[in-house]
């Protein structure tokens, strides 16, 4: 399972295997975002959300395994 990490406008350069990065043009990473989880949620596909915005909380969390802030993410990375 890879990673999605969006951003909005132009993405920066990076990415790998694990990790899909990539830019929403005019169009906001949290619709981007928020489609992406219901389009998983639909499929039954497993998912995190990774999120300190309580806006795109309340629209996108329906259902994801597990919604974590970023701070907390980071840590648990870092923990490793």
């Amino acid at each position: 399972m890879a990673a999605l990490l969006v951003f909005d406008g132009a993405a920066p350069d990076g990415g790998s295997a694990a990790v899909e990065v990539v830019g929403t043009g005019r169009e906001s990473a949290d619709d981007v975002i928020a489609e992406e989880a219901g389009r998983l949620a639909a499929e039954g596909r497993p998912f995190w959300l990774v999120t300190s915005d309580r806006g795109l909380r309340a629209r996108a969390a329906d259902g994801a395994d597990r919604v974590i802030g970023g701070g907390s993410f980071a840590g648990e990375l870092l923990s490793g």
